[in-house]
């Protein structure tokens, strides 16, 4: 255990002194900060009325999104949908929670996390193809095989380095969000309440646990996108081809799965079950897909990434 503490602790310092770690960083709050400049200078200001008479307007919305619901039926993602968009606005009435007119600061927050957390993916594949590929081009792998250290703890100690750089890069990503639209559009926002609907209840929970939520579910296309960096740098000992390739399938997956959504084997692609948010703000991309399918079949291919990185990289011979 000591050893791997060690290990694990050379591998963060590796990561953090580098100056690349400082440009992510700054390059990450940078993309929070241009977009909330981007959001305060083009969000259109509330009228008064709007303001004024919110219990009036909701009411009315409620009313024109009931006459359309029997005709939406074709389309269960629509429908849900509206019935979504009904129960909230019914909620709000009774309870008296006037809906925001204009951006508001945990919106900001909530906005951000999708397009941030893929950013953080590419920043992730990077640490961890670099941490692997590099032993091997520098040499340096020898001199950590000299010593009493398996191979296993080696690639054990670059995984798991990784990953906290995403932890770490998660809450930089919290805060600087937070901070920004606090800024940007005010910090009486908050104390709001945020409301879920849930097998056609509607409940209020915190923000904060929400956003950890989307942070968390976001992230298993990245935990998984990441560990098939750390294969691909394991089989091919190259640092810009594992980069390379996990890039191109974070970005190209999910387009190949939306253009095969008609095929019934679509449901065994890796990127048909890493959004999980399908079973949670949505509807599944295949009728018969649950959560539990998903999860299988991630644990699946995750096993696969996991076992043939590691026998590539602990049985392959390491040139002179």
């Amino acid at each position: 255990m000591n050893k791997f503490a060690g290990l694990l602790q050379n591998e963060n310092m590796k990561i953090y002194r580098r100056g690349s770690f400082k440009v992510m960083i700054a390059i990450l709050i940078g993309l929070v900060l241009l977009v909330g400049m981007i959001l305060r200078f083009n969000t259109p200001q509330p009228s008064t009325t709007a303001t004024t008479h919110w219990k009036q307007q909701l009411q009315a919305q409620i009313n024109q999104d009931k006459k359309q619901l029997p005709s939406l039926k074709a389309d269960k993602q629509v429908y849900e949908t509206f019935k979504k968009n009904i129960a909230i606005n019914q909620y709000r009435i009774k309870h008296n929670l006037k809906p925001s007119s204009s951006e508001t600061l945990w919106q900001f927050v909530m906005a951000v996390a999708g397009n941030m957390i893929t950013i953080i993916g590419v920043f992730t594949v990077i640490v961890v193809a670099t941490s692997i590929a590099s032993e091997f081009d520098s040499g340096t792998i020898k001199l950590l095989l000299i010593r009493p250290i398996y191979r296993t703890e080696i690639l054990l100690s670059k995984y798991v380095s990784a990953l906290l750089f995403t932890v770490l890069s998660l809450i930089v990503l919290f805060v600087a969000s937070w901070i920004v639209g606090g800024i940007c559009f005010g910090f009486d926002s908050a104390s709001e309440a945020h409301l879920v609907y849930s097998n056609g209840v509607v409940h209020q929970t915190s923000w904060t646990l929400a956003v950890w939520q989307t942070y968390l579910l976001d992230c298993v296309s990245l935990v998984m996108t990441v560990t098939a960096a750390g294969l691909i740098a394991a089989v091919f000992r190259n640092g810009g081809l594992a980069i390379g390739l996990s890039i191109f399938m974070m970005m190209a997956g999910p387009i190949a799965v939306q253009l095969l959504s008609r095929f019934d084997w679509v449901k065994y692609i890796l990127f048909a079950n890493t959004d999980l948010t399908q079973y949670t703000n949505g509807v599944p991309l295949r009728s018969e897909m649950t959560l539990g399918f998903s999860i299988a079949v991630l644990a699946v291919y995750y096993s696969v990434f996991v076992l043939v990185g590691w026998v590539f990289f602990t049985r392959r011979d390491i040139k002179a």
